[in-house]
């Protein structure tokens, strides 16, 4: 289980201490049970799953998925003009999609006109047999299962 972090003991420090003031005046209820109660609610509610914390939590759930679940797309014939966010709902009709990186020139900061997007295993074939020879933005994109990266190998002087 993931451990809190010191700033969640600070926060929830702070909380349980407005707490006991704040109930120390206006309950019956013993205020240093409120102000426990608050403290260890807050230490243990960052690491409940909820919806929209895909990712922060260490709490495994059914809907979660491994990174073995998920295998990387080479996107090419990319328009320029084209944003992480418009290549991120073009494949997301077909699946979950996990991540979308479009490459840049390292010295210009402009697009190359490539990039990769990280979906859900079982929906690559769907994405791939939708998407490949397919219209975006007025260019044809071309997409196939990304090849692993090989070994850099950095040249000695």
């Amino acid at each position: 289980m993931k451990s809190p972090n010191i700033s969640a003991i600070v926060i929830a420090a702070i909380f349980a201490i407005i707490a006991f003031l704040v109930f120390s005046s206006i309950s019956a209820i013993t205020p240093l049970l409120i102000a426990v109660f608050v403290f260890v609610s807050s230490l243990i509610a960052p690491l409940i799953n909820l919806p929209g914390n895909k990712g922060q939590s260490s709490i495994p759930s059914d809907t979660d998925n491994n990174n073995n679940d998920f295998k990387t797309l080479y996107v090419g014939n990319l328009p320029y003009r084209a944003n992480e966010t418009a290549v991120r709902e073009l494949f997301a009709t077909y699946g979950h999609v996990e991540s979308v990186r479009l490459m840049k020139d390292k010295h210009t900061g402009k697009r190359r006109g490539f990039g990769f997007v990280e979906m859900s295993a079982s929906d690559l074939e769907k994405a791939i047999t939708a998407l490949n020879d397919a219209e975006f933005e007025q260019r044809t994109l071309k997409v196939r299962e990304a090849k692993e990266r090989p070994e850099r190998v950095e040249a000695s002087d």
